[in-house]
């Protein structure tokens, strides 16, 4: 390396540095902030303590520092060193330093009209050096502007937050982000084009700083921008590839599906990242599913209609499902000793997910051997020969058995009782329906639930018989708070008594004080309850001489 490419180097300045804003009009995706803070100037309204808060890289600190030129009237090369003072909390955290920067508040401004103290990562002061920042924070010299900035408002105590007049800086988006690093393509004279740019965006969660890191990252030398070139600067796995994966997820295609998930691990992709773009690939299918909310994915028109496509093919509850097991792979990445394991039954548990409709819940099926062979000897078919058929040694009825191996006829079974069950509004039938059948389905239900483990619904359910009127089922309960946890389930008991009658019922409960509902405390109202059920209990105490 010659002198002069080493002297180059030092000359280079990254572009977080070199395009860092040095007025308002600069910042990126804050305007309602700059825009406050311009006025309160102008006006000479300007508070004596602000708190700038919210995420990394979004300009708070450059924010402080425009703001202490703009109430100075500095320019922007100015020498403005006596004027602004910035403090990192995180190395000067004690109380000492605190006192010292105290004392120096005391002596007025060598040049301008004010002296400025940003403090950043101002939540990482000790509760002592906060409590001893208190009262020059409150009345400050009229010298003195406090600007705090921090990431993590929650850490800092209440008696600082009342004293500041609070700013919250948001997360850029993604299309700000964009417009702004293509200002920089064009200053550059760096050809680049916008697939690139989203995906730079994408990476870097709504932080200009992070974004213009990955950009410096990628341009290099070359002066040009491709997808190709961020993917792999990047480290991140393509839409195309995601693609690959959900689609051998729908097909249950495990071989494939373990290959591609082991071919992206092998390029050198965190599996904790890998298990996080398929989750924030699911989201976007999700989102993708409604309109009104096409509006939050960051993507072009030609990859929005491929979600879209995507999204009418899988419900909401099998979406939010998956994204219930990723996230549960997420939580527990850090803790597993064997990830790549961990990975992998991830995306079978995904792939092995079926829904119940009896049941009205998600189970784990076992995905047919069939389908590893298909796909196992698929190029070896034609060389496969296929046995004769073996005389079997005992005669055996199959029908006799049961079997709980997957197939087609037991699908079309499955499918043709459970469109039996379901009962439309259409095809409902009018027809005569005696006191007794819904007495009979009535008791049936108070049963269940007691099998479920509801005991308080069914003794609810048999407090009082049901009447039958004009189609309608009449229940009366002796108060209000009855009545309503029959109401909490009267949609589920209407449903369950028109599956059983075809025919549509419908339920009024009614409040009566007077219904008394019998209960036995002491051991001898026990007895005489008992007795009037069965009234050879009398003679049962009698011969043995039992006392009560």
């Amino acid at each position: 390396m010659t002198f002069n490419s080493l002297n180059d180097m030092s000359n280079f300045l990254v572009s977080a540095r070199k395009y860092r804003p040095v007025n308002f009009k600069d910042v990126v995706g804050q305007e309602t902030i700059t825009t406050t803070l311009k006025n309160a100037i102008t006006n000479n309204k300007l508070a004596q303590a602000l708190l700038f808060t919210g995420p990394r890289g979004v300009g708070k600190t450059s924010c402080a520092r425009i703001v202490a030129r703009e109430i100075n009237g500095f320019e922007i090369n100015d020498d403005n060193s006596y004027n602004i003072f910035e403090l990192d909390a995180a190395s000067n955290n004690g109380v000492e330093g605190i006192r010292n920067l105290i004392d120096q508040t005391r002596i007025p401004p060598q040049t301008g009209k004010y002296k400025v103290y940003i403090i950043d990562e101002v939540h990482m002061l000790s509760s002592g050096a906060f409590n001893a920042f208190l009262k020059t924070l409150e009345e400050p010299p009229a010298h003195c502007i406090f600007i705090l900035a921090t990431t993590e408002k929650h850490k800092i105590i209440p008696t600082i937050l009342s004293r500041c007049q609070i700013y919250n800086f948001k997360r850029i988006k993604n299309n700000d982000i964009v417009k702004h690093l293509k200002n920089i393509c064009e200053l550059e004279k760096i050809e680049s084009d916008d697939d690139a740019l989203n995906q730079i965006a994408n990476k870097c969660d709504g932080a200009m700083r992070d974004a213009l890191q990955l950009f410096d990252k990628v341009v290099g030398i070359n002066k040009k921008i491709t997808s190709e070139m961020v993917l792999e600067n990047l480290n991140t796995v393509s839409f195309e590839k995601y693609l690959e994966i959900i689609s051998a997820i729908k097909e249950k295609d495990i071989p494939n599906l373990i290959n591609l998930t082991n071919a992206i691990l092998d390029m050198g992709i965190s599996g904790d990242l890998l298990i996080s773009g398929i989750s924030s690939f699911y989201r976007d299918v999700l989102v993708s599913k409604n309109e009104l909310s096409h509006k939050l994915l960051n993507y072009d028109e030609s990859k929005v209609k491929i979600l879209i496509e995507l999204g009418s093919k899988i419900d909401y509850n099998t979406i939010i499902e998956y994204l219930n097991i990723l996230n549960e792979a997420e939580i527990n990445f850090q803790k597993s000793l064997n990830q790549r394991l961990l990975i992998e039954l991830t995306v079978l548990k995904i792939s092995s997910l079926e829904f119940d409709d009896k049941k009205k819940k998600f189970e784990y099926q076992l995905i047919p051997v069939s389908n590893f062979q298909d796909q196992v000897f698929r190029e070896h078919q034609s060389k496969v020969k296929i046995q004769k058929e073996k005389k079997p040694i005992a005669n055996i009825n199959v029908e006799e058995f049961e079997t709980s191996t997957l197939s087609l006829k037991s699908l079309e079974k499955e499918k043709s009782e459970i469109d039996h069950e379901v009962v439309d509004n259409e095809i409902y039938d009018e027809k005569n329906i005696s006191l007794e059948d819904i007495i009979e389905i009535w008791d049936e239900y108070a049963k269940i639930q007691e099998d479920k483990g509801k005991y308080n619904l069914a003794s609810i359910l048999r407090i009082s018989t049901p009447s039958f009127e004009k189609n309608t089922i009449i229940y009366t309960v002796p108060n209000n708070t009855t009545s309503l946890e029959i109401d909490l389930e009267k949609q589920q008991l209407l449903l369950f008594f028109r599956t059983k009658l075809k025919s549509k019922i419908d339920l009024t409960v009614n409040v009566d004080k007077k219904i008394e509902n019998k209960k036995a405390y002491t051991n001898k109202e026990k007895f005489m309850l008992l007795k009037e059920k069965n009234p050879l209990i009398d003679n049962l105490k009698n011969e043995f001489k039992l006392s009560i």
